[in-house]
């Protein structure tokens, strides 16, 4: 990962260590410049979500519009909508 990629709200990483890994999810809020707040609707909930260091992520080159327009306007995002553009995205890359 290069340094100059920054976590954006809203896009999808892979999440490369801890028990969630392998599985994607989308970040929720940027902590500072090592933490992240990611969740993935399913078992990380909206209102749980997990604070993971930005090392352990493997950043997407996407980012959910759906995701980030509702935590722009709203601070929040269902748990279905997660699941949803995470489901889409990853039917998307084929995997």
């Amino acid at each position: 990962m290069t340094m100059d990629a920054r976590p954006q709200i809203g896009q999808f990483v892979k999440v490369l260590r801890g028990k969630d890994e392998e599985s994607y999810a989308v970040i929720l809020t940027i902590v500072d410049d090592r933490f992240v707040t990611i969740a993935d609707g399913h078992k990380r909930r909206f209102d749980q979500p997990k604070r993971k260091n930005v090392l352990h992520l493997e950043l997407q080159p996407a980012i959910s519009s759906e995701v980030s327009s509702s935590m722009q306007e709203t601070g929040r995002v269902t748990n279905a909508k997660l699941r949803y553009a995470i489901q889409k995205y990853v039917n998307a890359k084929g995997e």
